[in-house]
């Protein structure tokens, strides 16, 4: 019985064991082997040496097939050269410590001083890249002169320009329930005024479009001056753009969706003319800052409390990092062009569009 057992169970082994021991030495210079199984002292030193220099080579190969994916490099800013209006506070804040921290020397440009001059005691010490503060009012078009010549005067190309200034406006009573205290609301309110229109609009579109349009030579040195790069516009609009309440404020929502549709135009016209400049544009939702909080601290940070939101998706404001991961992507990003991202927290899933 046992001598039965032993003859096809030898029969199997002599079939597998050649078989296994030929696949598993088998490479692109393939080792000679008798017809006995090798021992320790068939496989020479060379060919040791063999192996060991080909499992190095495949592995460096492979490392060096990955390094494009390594977050240092799909969101690398380092050595860029930014400028961000409204960069003293709020979303332009958290855009300029995204970009500086991780390597570009930023401009940061608003109407105060003081302000600006914080941002880089609280936030520009002790970084990868650069804080510098430039007073300007980007309202007027001669002030937007001035600054692209300081920026000339300091700088070969400029490869990042966020535009992020922008107002609020007056807000009104929409809620009613007859058509004549809906008019009361809406139009008899003394804040309601052609005036208060114009201001909201004038700062949070036109500046927009003269800003890029005043950059656009700095921005192409930048794309002529890095091979395989090609520089940005990102334009701060809003969710208040696309959703479809007033959110108790008809001027402000309707200047941020004239910013949403004057990126397309913007972005449409540049790539006509065979120039390689992107632009797009980043619609925060609910976002810390002075026009959602009213006042920011000594480090021009401000506050919103978490269940202020609680209706949002999200169960909460949006937070620093959030803003930090949109805006790098949106300038990094090669292949983004003529597009706004909505960064909310399912606001509009909420609002409806």
């Amino acid at each position: 019985m046992s001598h039965k057992l032993r003859a096809p169970f030898k029969a199997l082994t002599s079939r597998c064991v050649p078989s296994y021991k030929t696949s598993c030495l088998s490479l692109s210079t393939p080792l000679s082997l008798s017809m006995h199984p090798p021992s320790p002292t068939n496989l020479s030193v060379n060919n040791l040496k063999h192996l060991r220099k080909q499992f190095s080579a495949t592995s460096a190969n492979m490392s060096e097939s990955n390094n494009n994916f390594l977050l240092s490099e799909v969101f690398n800013v380092k050595g860029k050269v930014a400028l961000i209006t409204g960069g003293g506070s709020g979303i332009g804040l958290m855009a300029t410590q995204a970009l500086a921290v991780n390597g570009a020397k930023v401009y940061i440009v608003g109407r105060t001083k003081e302000k600006l001059d914080a941002v880089v005691k609280s936030h520009g010490q002790n970084i990868a890249g650069e804080i510098i503060p430039i007073v300007a009012d980007v309202t007027q078009k001669s002030e937007i002169v001035r600054l692209v010549k300081e920026i000339e005067s300091r700088e070969k190309c400029l490869c990042i320009l966020i535009n992020n200034a922008g107002i609020a406006g007056n807000t009104q009573q929409t809620e009613a329930k007859t058509a004549e205290e809906m008019k009361k609301n809406l139009f008899d309110d003394e804040s309601s005024t052609f005036e208060d229109w114009v201001s909201t609009y004038r700062t949070n579109v036109p500046q927009l479009f003269f800003m890029t349009t005043a950059f656009l030579p700095l921005l192409q040195k930048a794309s002529e001056a890095h091979h395989g790069y090609s520089s940005t516009v990102i334009n701060i609009s809003s969710i208040s753009g696309i959703v479809q309440s007033s959110q108790h404020h008809f001027g402000y929502n309707a200047s941020k969706a004239a910013a949403i549709h004057l990126t397309k135009l913007l972005a449409s016209e540049i790539a006509e003319n065979g120039l390689k400049i992107r632009v797009n544009s980043i619609a925060p939702g609910v976002f810390p800052s002075e026009m959602t909080a009213g006042e920011s601290g000594g480090d021009q940070k401000s506050h919103i409390e978490k269940d202020k939101y609680a209706k949002v998706p999200a169960r909460r404001p949006g937070k620093d990092e959030d803003m930090a991961g949109a805006v790098l992507f949106t300038a990094a990003n090669q292949y983004l062009n003529g597009q706004t991202i909505a960064v909310d927290g399912g606001y509009i899933l909420h609002a409806g569009a």
